[in-house]
């Protein structure tokens, strides 16, 4: 069997690319982009991806170089997710919530070619090029802005527009050929969080399984409507700017993430599908009713990540119409990595049971060859017993290829055949994978491990707690204890004690938050994840009560609760129920 022919009609590299050119042929005449009263076909948007392609081909942009694009969930930079990497070039979409300064590292690290900029972004693009200029970036890009295809403001910056590239471009552009699918698509920095954001690079055989595993996982049908409000800059809105050309679906372009924006568009156009990390929960659910004026007519798909939901989130969110399935996964991973199969005899399970089943990362998608919690001492696996800790550690073809121009960080996340996450988590008996949090936002409290998750949990369960972020604090005793960021409702009441009242009562005493400190907002990265480290550097002013003071505390709310038990208990019921 040595000796059969390896050839072109039996060996192709595998590309996303292609699900476009089939799209083109099978699905010419379906809906492809919706953007306000702007409307596309798949054969229109093939071709405009080929005009653009042809257009980077005519400024000299060849094999490898790279293009960077700022610019909101719009159909051009939906058009480019295919255009760049047709034209041979590797696509680099940026966060829209960075800064100038984080922008110019981005774009002197990547030595992007030409930098597309949205009209909105003009003017944060114009102080990342004044830093660029100061720096020793030997050529800045060239800038192509991105007006609005809908309502065109004029805006100009130099003199390329992107519309103008689609004019000029040749419709009969023949894609270059994917030889080698090893070769890079796609270039995402990571969020930063703790440091300056990473450059991670895809391969067109990883985009293409991922892709392939995510609408499997998701069992995701022929013709989604899909609503963009994922940003597209998030790992290529999580391979679902290929996916749904792949399923011959229709993609609902929007510019902001607003509630009103989010439910006008899923009524308006029978929205199936959407994507989100938990924060835009939040945003659906504080909806006014000039914002959600009509209920949901149909069941919309969720696929949500970025950060573990709380269960109590995830019960409130499906009352409204919406069918959430929970998915982990990182920036490395080409998106998520795992997902939360549903198993029918959870049906019969109550409400809460399922949120919290709901709430755990699941198992692999099945491009991923395999998936393990590991104790990174001597890299054995721990016991599947929903109690081990270890690190989570992954390894498939929808790893990236590595983090460009950085080997020390290659080196320090690719031992032994595996790609170790940084997350600490745990794996139940029925194999599905829980993560109990990040290794460095692990508290340790007089040597017992405390997962920032599970607390932030029980704190969410509080009716009137909207969000909550839990991080160590310095203590005089124990060496670090639980300090808790909550965000309340409109117009509460609710004190600091009130809050460790109802963590004691559903906490073991060594995992309740010594300090809780209630704010407007929390500190985030542009994909929604919470920044610990900066709430951290918050925590370690804060002076922790003294254990007698605390426990004084402790016996009157102890008192109160017995007091008012019947009352406080029926609250409590009545939030499970929520």
């Amino acid at each position: 069997m040595d000796n059969l022919p390896k050839c072109g009609a039996n060996y192709v590299s595998l590309t996303p690319l292609t699900f476009l050119t089939r799209a083109s042929k099978c699905y010419a005449n379906r809906t492809s982009i919706i953007y306000g009263n702007v409307r596309f076909t798949w054969s229109q948007t093939y071709e405009r991806c080929c005009r653009v392609a042809s257009s980077l081909r005519s400024l000299n942009i060849v094999k490898n170089d790279v293009v960077s694009v700022l610019a909101p969930n719009v159909p051009a930079i939906y058009e480019m997710h295919f255009a760049v990497p047709m034209a041979g070039a590797v696509l680099n979409t940026i966060n829209t919530r960075l800064d100038a300064k984080n922008i110019a590292i981005i774009l002197k690290h990547s030595e992007a070619k030409v930098f597309f900029v949205d009209y909105e972004y003009l003017e944060i693009a114009k102080k990342a090029f004044e830093l660029l200029s100061t720096s020793k970036m030997t050529r800045i890009p060239l800038v192509v802005v991105i007006d609005d295809i809908d309502s065109p403001t004029g805006i100009q910056l130099g003199e390329l527009e992107y519309e103008q590239l689609v004019h000029q471009g040749n419709p009969s552009y023949v894609p270059e050929e994917i030889t080698d699918e090893w070769d890079p698509i796609s270039l995402n920095y990571t969020s930063g969080t703790t440091s300056e954001p990473k450059g991670v690079v895809y391969s067109h055989r990883g985009a293409f399984l991922s892709t392939l595993s995510l609408l499997l996982g998701w069992e995701m049908g022929t013709e989604p409507v899909y609503l963009w409000s994922l940003p597209m800059f998030h790992c290529n809105g999580w391979t679902f700017t290929w996916g749904v050309a792949a399923r011959g679906g229709t993609n609902i372009c929007i510019r902001n993430t607003t509630a009103k924006e989010m439910y006008t568009n899923i009524v308006l156009h029978n929205v199936t599908h959407m994507c989100c990390a938990p924060i835009v929960f939040n945003i659906l659910l504080e909806a006014n009713s000039h914002e959600y004026s009509k209920p949901l007519t149909t069941r919309v798909q969720i696929l949500t990540g970025g950060a573990p939901p709380a269960a109590p989130l995830l019960e409130k969110i499906e009352k409204l119409g919406f069918h959430v399935v929970h998915a982990y996964g990182l920036t490395e991973a080409t998106g998520p990595a795992l997902l939360c199969e549903w198993q029918d005899k959870w049906n019969e399970l109550p409400s809460e049971n399922q949120a919290k089943l709901k709430s755990r990362q699941g198992v692999s998608i099945l491009t991923l060859a395999d998936v393990d919690v590991k104790n990174i001492d001597n890299m054995v696996s721990v016991p599947r017993d929903g109690k081990s800790i270890g690190e989570v550690c992954l390894r498939g073809s929808n790893i990236m290829k590595g983090y460009y121009k950085n080997d020390k960080a290659n080196y320090e996340v690719f031992k032994d055949g595996w790609f170790f996450t940084g997350d600490v988590g745990v794996i139940h008996q029925d194999g599905y994978l829980e993560i109990k949090d990040r290794s460095k936002d692990v508290i340790i409290s007089g040597g017992e491990n405390i997962s920032s998750i599970e607390v932030e949990n029980v704190i969410m369960k509080h009716k009137n707690v909207v969000e909550a972020s839990v991080v160590a604090m310095p203590h005089p005793k124990w060496g670090e204890s639980p300090c808790a960021f909550v965000i309340l409702t409109k117009n509460s009441q609710i004190k600091e004690m009130d809050i460790i009242g109802h963590c004691r009562l559903n906490l073991p005493g060594f995992m309740v938050p010594k300090k809780v400190k209630f704010v407007e907002e929390l500190p985030k990265t542009g994909t929604g994840k919470v920044q610990k480290n900066h709430l951290r550097t918050i925590a370690k002013t804060f002076v922790v009560v003294t254990e007698k003071s605390n426990h004084q505390k402790s016996k009157n709310i102890t008192s109160q609760v017995n007091k008012e038990k019947p009352r406080y208990y029926e609250q409590i019921l009545a939030l499970s129920r929520l």
